[in-house]
């Protein structure tokens, strides 16, 4: 899959979802008093108790916003309240739909952005990361990555490194976040592309070789200050991305 150049307005409704494409969200969640609370009350006593436990209040905040953005977006595409959902996780914590309705979903957020990746009948991971500077970047390389991936790292100029890290990172967990095995599966156990101007792609999986072909990546672009990519099950798939309306 190409590079995806940017994400669209937001639409006037949510498009329609066929089986051969994948939708992928952007939210902000920094969000009004107001916008908050309403969001709050679409959560279950669960996720309450969850946000209660983030020691920080920006923390509680975002994550309460992300949830209940989350619970839209899906409400949204089943044409359900988003109050009646109902999730369950799997042995990793990968979190799906109960009910078995066919629609799949990923999430991550990192600073104050949040995305939302929704497929029909394929498995679906992706990863935002805001980009800091990275003092050690040769050294969470050589603990995180493969041995193909270090070596296309090092011949890198320093300058570049830390951009080729994230590309490297980003792509990596949307693919564990996709399978829901999560780091049950060591991070040197496959290989990705690293090169920022690279199409993103699954390289080589061990030790079942053939796993490689059976997923797509693809690198988003939701904000200049932000690395992200996505995972996808299968190939064939068109990608669609948008910004949620505020």
């Amino acid at each position: 899959m190409a590079t995806v150049e940017g994400f669209r307005p937001p639409p006037a409704s949510i498009p329609e979802l066929s089986p051969d494409a994948v939708h992928v969200w952007v939210a902000r969640l920094d969000r009004s008093s107001a916008d908050t609370q309403k969001l709050q009350m679409l959560l279950s006593t669960d996720e309450r108790q969850r946000a209660e436990r983030f020691h920080f209040e920006r923390d509680r905040r975002r994550f309460v916003v992300g949830r209940g953005l989350l619970r839209t977006v899906l409400g949204r595409y089943l044409q359900v309240s988003p109050d009646c959902l109902q999730f369950r996780y799997g042995p990793q914590g990968k979190p799906a739909l109960a009910g078995g309705n066919g629609l799949h979903f990923n999430v991550s957020h990192s600073g104050e952005l949040a995305l939302y990746a929704v497929a029909l009948e394929r498995e679906v991971g992706v990863d935002i990361e805001r980009i800091a500077s990275l003092k050690e970047v040769d050294d969470l390389a050589e603990r995180c990555f493969s041995e193909r991936e270090n070596i296309v790292l090092r011949s890198l100029p320093a300058e570049r490194r830390q951009q080729a890290f994230y590309t490297c990172w980003t792509r990596k967990e949307a693919y564990l976040k996709a399978t829901g095995k999560g780091l049950s599966l060591p991070l040197d156990q496959f290989d990705v592309s690293v090169l920022p101007e690279e199409p993103a792609a699954l390289l080589n999986t061990r030790p079942v070789a053939e796993e490689a072909a059976r997923w797509s990546l693809a690198s988003l672009e939701p904000h200049p200050d932000y690395m992200a990519a996505l995972a996808v099950f299968g190939r064939g798939w068109q990608l669609q991305c948008w910004n949620f309306p505020e």
